[in-house]
């Protein structure tokens, strides 16, 4: 399967839309992985119609199983830092796209390297984005 890119353009308003862009069902491999990641990045911080609530659940539960298997972190091992450091690595991102899902560009160095805390707004963001609760960022 040829891996997806979207934007947030792409994005079709009705499930029936959603579903042709990428089938919910289990992840069998790395490709599927990335695809469904792809369309949560997509979809993640935009007001959704029910249709896309509904879809985007579905998808983040499958990821959400398919991390479990496959990408499991020790997050209890980790320092916050560390597990966003990880987390933003497996969705392939930089610190300039971390930085810009915070709200400010420059922030995402500046979080990863320790010269900024996670404030609790942060934290929110970072926990929704992900799917995480937000206690693994504390």
């Amino acid at each position: 399967m040829k891996s997806l890119t979207l934007t947030h353009d792409d994005i079709p308003s009705s499930y029936a839309e959603l579903v042709d862009l990428l089938m919910p069902r289990p992840l069998h491999d790395d490709v599927d992985y990335r695809n469904a990641l792809g369309v949560l990045d997509a979809m993640a911080g935009f007001e959704m119609n029910v249709d896309q609530e509904d879809y985007f659940e579905a998808i983040a539960t499958f990821v959400e199983k398919y991390e479990f298997a496959h990408h499991a972190i020790a997050s209890e091992k980790l320092t916050p830092v560390e597990l966003l450091r990880s987390l933003i690595d497996a969705h392939g991102m930089s610190e300039s796209d971390l930085g810009r899902l915070l709200g400010d560009r420059s922030l995402g160095h500046r979080v990863l390297s320790g010269e900024r805390d996670l404030s609790k707004a942060h934290i929110r963001t970072l926990a929704e984005h992900f799917s995480l609760n937000p206690a693994v960022f504390l």
